[in-house]
């Protein structure tokens, strides 16, 4: 498994790499936004860790570059604890979110969930759901709407197959937290809502009236088939 680690704290990023390659990963590093961008599109990697406050070109901005090139799972570091930065990083197409100082085993715990679920360890292999226009291949870990690839990001791709293999079920914004990303974000629910707009804007033909990704308004969200 190969991760690049992008932060201008020469320090920070020595101190991750040698604890990423404790664990057995191959760790390249950058120190700015634009080498992040220019090394996720020349290389394959599975996982990025972008730090927000970076010189040339900040981590949302570069989060949002790779976006339109590739759905690499990625961490975003940031020394803000605030909702709305978290947010915003989860606009811009960031898969979690580590607010510094973090603790080296969490960051470490975050990575692992990550990769589990990018490599789809826990998907049935072969296996196609569908909906309407609408359909998933689990296999390949691709959604398909009107005959057409769609690009999801790892995490937004995680939601869509819960919600598709279970349709009719509510899904509290908890149960979401805890299912899809597997640890809980204490009063950080919203990011739910972030991922679930983004989904319909991808996979519904009229995100306004949805037809398949539904609310129960007070509850939660589930799927109509």
């Amino acid at each position: 498994m190969k991760i690049l680690v992008v932060d201008d704290e020469k320090t920070l990023v020595k101190g991750i790499k040698f604890n990423l390659e404790n664990e057995g990963y191959e760790v390249e590093c950058a120190y700015d936004g634009a080498a992040a961008v220019e090394l996720a599109r020349n290389n394959r990697f599975d996982l990025l860790i972008l730090d927000v406050m970076m010189p040339e070109v900040d981590g949302l901005e570069a989060c949002m570059r790779i976006r339109e090139f590739s759905n690499v799972p990625i961490i975003m570091l940031t020394a803000k604890s605030e909702d709305a930065d978290k947010l915003m990083g989860f606009e811009c197409g960031a898969d979690d979110y580590l607010t510094k100082p973090f603790n080296i085993l969490e960051l470490k715990a975050r990575v692992r969930a990550l990769l589990r679920r990018a490599a789809g360890v826990q998907r049935q292999q072969g296996s196609v759901l569908t909906a309407g226009d609408l359909s998933l291949n689990t296999e390949e870990r691709v959604a398909i709407r009107g005959g057409k690839t769609v690009d999801l990001t790892a995490k937004e791709y995680d939601l869509i197959e819960l919600l598709m293999r279970n349709p009719r079920r509510v899904y509290s914004r908890e149960n979401l937290m805890n299912v899809v990303w597997g640890y809980t974000y204490a009063g950080d629910y919203r990011t739910v809502d972030v991922h679930i707009r983004r989904l319909r804007e991808k996979l519904e033909q009229d995100p306004a009236e949805p037809e398949h990704i539904m609310t129960k308004w007070g509850v939660g969200y589930y799927f109509k088939g």
